[in-house]
């Protein structure tokens, strides 16, 4: 690996400069993997005397932009704030620093940091960045390059996908309700069934669907048969799926959204469609028109015949209306007189109105809509400031357990929608899932946990106490001690062997128990 000589940094003799190291990878080249991007920083900064005191490191984040790149976001906030102890920002080449479809957006980021005094610098890159004219234009091109790299990645990858789809396989995506994916080699022999969550590991694998329980397909036939036959709307078949208990796709009750998901998807007819939406290099979504949709056949035989699948989209046709923003208002009021609190899963539940997405594109925001329905400010206030709170406990409880695996030279990091799971040493998934004491039900300690199906090897069940939403203990258990639904738990002691026999007092006493590591007794929960 070549690393340019950074003859304008101070030399070794000086007082050493101190730096943060910024890393990403995304899903490209093993050259790019952080600690290969680590140890080539490191390297350079031993070379020049620099100490690297901070570091920051987006894993499987693109870099076309700089939302959900946490690490780049913390770094800037962090340069902006007047926080940062460190005069360098050390990246392994521009690339690394964001593939940004405008060139200008990525001088940005560069020049809040110069602002602030601090400088970037490129390690493996052929030239210096010290402001002359010559790194100025290699940089400019540099960024160029990376932007259009994106750019032809993303017409080769999507060309790839859609002869894919013509072939019959599958492209991304969860299995629709009532199928399963299924894995395949090289040699196109199956595998086993891939469950929620799960990928393929090699690239000449492939993943096919094929129909799932007899007990799921006969729910798809009943729906189809309630609109397309029966002339049903959404609203009763949802309502009567719910009143007969059959559980929807996630495990949870059935929603309007996904009944109507069943009855839009022409992949129970066998048809393989793709590219009905765009979301390219991260930039706008787009709805195509059928006239780009990509098409194949599955290799299963229909689910529901062809000539039903069409009557059910004529009835539904025929059924659609846009709801005025007085109307939609007025049933989210309703709503709100019906239920205790207000929240996108009430509304999705609610048979009589349409989706969040719907409120959210009208309003701009659900707390919005809230507001014209009369929800009192205060209590959407206190909404939002508890989610802060909890996000602030979860990420606590994912610091400690990082620092407390510190010596052990295990790597923690936490992943998934919400940053609810934590991978641990890049194999152990342990899903965090916290849950606030329960005062309005009668006497007694009490916490509900909802647990909706997702994989992982270990769950970890955080009760709080107080407006502090101070960590009470916890539970670590593996997934299949607890059904999918709504989970209860009193306090330690009133739950039985079964579920008590998981609770450790602090999270220190855990890995104790797990002998993980000697810890110290005084470490947080």
């Amino acid at each position: 690996m070549d690393l340019a000589i950074g003859s304008a940094l101070p030399s070794a003799a000086a007082e050493q400069p101190r730096a943060a190291e910024y890393v990403r990878m995304s899903t490209e080249h093993q050259r790019y993997s952080t600690s290969n991007q680590r140890a080539a920083i490191r390297t350079y900064a031993e070379q020049r005397g620099i100490r690297v005191v901070e570091s920051y490191c987006d894993e499987g984040k693109s870099g076309l932009r700089l939302s959900g790149r946490d690490g780049l976001e913390r770094l800037l906030a962090d340069v902006s704030s007047g926080r940062a102890m460190f005069e360098l920002v050390l990246v392994y080449d521009v690339s690394r620093w964001g593939r940004f479809q405008d060139a200008d957006e990525s001088a940005y980021y560069e020049y809040v940091c110069k602002r602030a005094g601090i400088r970037i610098v490129y390690c493996a890159e052929q030239f210096e960045n010290d402001g002359s004219i010559a790194s100025t234009i290699v940089k400019s091109v540099k960024r160029a390059m990376a932007g259009e790299y994106s750019r032809e990645l993303s017409t080769k990858v999507f060309a790839g996908h859609c002869r894919l789809v013509e072939a019959g396989f599958r492209q991304g995506g969860p299995a629709p309700y009532g199928l399963r994916r299924v894995l395949l080699d090289g040699e196109g022999r199956p595998q086993g069934t891939l469950l929620p969550g799960q990928r393929k590991s090699l690239q000449s694998d492939r993943v096919i669907l094929v129909p799932g329980p007899e007990a799921e397909l006969a729910v798809v036939r009943r729906i189809f048969q309630a609109c397309g036959r029966h002339r049903h709307s959404m609203a009763r078949i949802c309502r009567d799926l719910q009143q007969d208990g059959i559980p929807g796709p996630r495990g949870g009750p059935w929603t309007m959204a996904a009944v109507k998901y069943v009855l839009r998807n022409p992949v129970y007819t066998g048809s393989n469609v793709y590219n009905r939406l765009s979301f390219k290099l991260k930039r706008r979504r787009i709805r195509n028109g059928p006239d780009t949709w990509i098409r194949g056949r599955y290799q299963f035989a229909p689910i529901i015949p062809p000539d039903q699948f069409e009557r059910a989209q004529v009835v539904l046709d025929s059924r659609r209306c846009r709801l005025s923003d007085e109307e939609l208002i007025a049933g989210l009021a309703d709503l709100r007189r019906r239920i205790p609190r207000l929240s996108a899963q009430a509304i999705d539940r609610a048979a009589d109105l349409p989706t969040v997405r719907v409120f959210t594109r009208r309003f701009g925001s659900l707390t919005d809509a809230y507001g014209l329905a009369g929800a009192p400010a205060e209590s959407l206030i206190a909404q939002r400031t508890r989610r802060a709170a909890l996000r602030q406990v979860r990420d606590g409880l994912i610091a400690d357990l990082s620092e407390a695996l510190a010596g052990a030279r295990v790597s923690v990091r936490a992943q998934g929608p919400g940053r609810a799971g934590i991978l641990i040493d890049g194999h152990l998934q342990i899903r965090l899932v916290l849950a606030v004491m329960r005062t309005d039900r009668g006497p007694g300690e009490r916490w509900r946990f909802g647990l909706s199906p997702a994989p992982a090897d270990l769950l970890l069940l955080v009760p709080l106490r107080g407006p502090g939403l101070s960590p009470d203990g916890l539970y670590c258990l593996p997934p299949d001690c607890l059904e999918v639904g709504e989970v209860l738990l009193r306090a330690p002691g009133r739950n039985g062997r079964a579920l008590d026999a998981f609770y450790r007092a602090s999270l220190a006493d855990l890995l104790r128990d797990l002998a993980l590591l000697p810890l110290p007794k005084d470490l947080p929960c």
